[in-house]
């Protein structure tokens, strides 16, 4: 890992660019920490400079609970090498919501699940990289994303401790069955009138976690319409289950 650039926040915290081999992140840390913070990965849909603002947003709000937070871009997206499997895919998406069409479940396959297969391992590299920090500690948890690769990292990668998923994004049917694996606490947010979301997907996903504790906050509004009192709930989540 090479930090490229850092700056001190106004409320304190200590944002750093980072490489890691081709994957850009960036990590943030608490200005007030006297021992190796707890971490939040922050997981975003693709386009990490056009996320930046609510990213940023996001890890200052877990700063100020004393937890470290990071994110990385996702293949094929930012400055990244493009895939033209996936370019393809995501057009034949955009061309069925535009008119209107049901999405068949073969161009989110071809959408999303190569897109699982990269981005989660580049996540664990990451967490690997991130925890040889002498100011990154432990438990860890995961927020946010593409709802397919935090399923993913839930059963795969046993230093996640909790997770915070947004129902926000299509789901492979394939995902249900590892759904039915992950144990871990699960905080899940849906936006009830998100028009670019399988409602009943998301629910039928829900319903498969196999996780003993696991909570649905619905809300009315659409993909960036998370109430704030949303957000704590997720905050307080995360501060019972990591702290």
């Amino acid at each position: 890992m090479q930090f490229t650039s850092e700056q001190r926040l106004d409320d304190g915290v200590l944002e750093r660019e980072f490489t890691l081999g081709e994957i850009p992140g960036i990590l943030w840390t608490p200005g007030s920490a006297s021992a190796p913070a707890p971490l939040i990965l922050l997981g975003h849909p693709g386009g990490l400079h056009k996320m930046y603002p609510r990213l940023a947003a996001r890890a200052r709000h877990s700063a100020a609970e004393g937890f470290a937070a990071a994110t990385i871009e996702l293949p094929g997206s930012g400055d990244r090498p493009r895939s033209a499997a996936a370019e393809q895919a995501r057009a034949d998406l955009r061309r069925a919501l535009e008119a209107g069409e049901p999405v068949d479940e073969e161009i989110v396959d071809r959408l999303v699940l190569p897109l699982v297969e990269k981005a989660v391992p580049e996540w664990q590299t990451t967490l690997d990289a991130l925890l040889s920090l002498a100011e990154i500690g432990g438990p860890v948890g995961y927020s946010g994303g593409v709802i397919a690769i935090g399923t993913r990292l839930a059963v795969v990668e046993p230093r996640i401790s909790a997770a915070v998923l947004f129902a926000g994004s299509f789901v492979p049917r394939a995902m249900l069955e590892e759904a039915r694996q992950v144990t871990i606490p699960l905080h899940v947010l849906l936006q009830w009138d998100d028009k670019g979301n399988d409602r009943q997907q998301a629910l039928d996903l829900f319903d498969a976690f196999g996780s003993k504790e696991k909570t649905l906050h619905a809300n009315l509004g659409g993909h960036t319409g998370v109430p704030q009192f949303a957000g704590d709930a997720a905050a307080q989540f995360f501060t019972r289950h990591l702290s």
